[in-house]
């Protein structure tokens, strides 16, 4: 039996598949994860229902397993923060960058994106893109 709290063995697999400057993405209910992400990367479905599990649950225990290196955020439409950054931001040991909407989608195509996890978060743009960083 494993003793950590992140059990999930796909995410685990592609966590080990992964390694320093791999990316995660952390999507919100409302992400188009089949299509708005580099298709090579896994994709895990935690979506059980609206409001299960929320990005900042899957946050919390993804911070158990690996260190981040570096962390980025959507702004709104609008150009303003959205609420759930702040609490990303609390979350994090490292800034969390924020990006317009169309930025933000490029970077989830990136060569380094080795996991998609789509979450039932409700908050509009609870979306988080995580850099994983070296074991120290």
């Amino acid at each position: 039996m494993l003793k950590t709290k992140l059990i999930h063995p796909q995410i685990l697999c592609a966590l080990a598949k992964s390694g320093h400057t791999g990316k995660i993405l952390i999507a919100d209910g409302n992400y188009p994860v089949g299509s708005k992400a580099n298709p090579n990367a896994d994709r895990v479905y935690l979506n059980l229902s609206p409001g299960k599990l929320t990005a900042t649950e899957v946050l919390d225990i993804l911070l158990t397993a690996v260190p981040i290196e570096s962390a980025c955020a959507m702004y709104t439409a609008d150009g303003d923060t959205p609420e759930i950054v702040d609490t990303f931001s609390s979350m994090l040991n490292v800034p969390v960058e924020q990006l317009d909407p169309t930025d933000f989608y490029k970077l989830t195509y990136d060569q380094n994106m080795a996991l998609v996890i789509a979450t039932g978060e409700q908050r509009l743009y609870g979306n988080l893109i995580l850099t994983i960083g070296v074991v120290e």
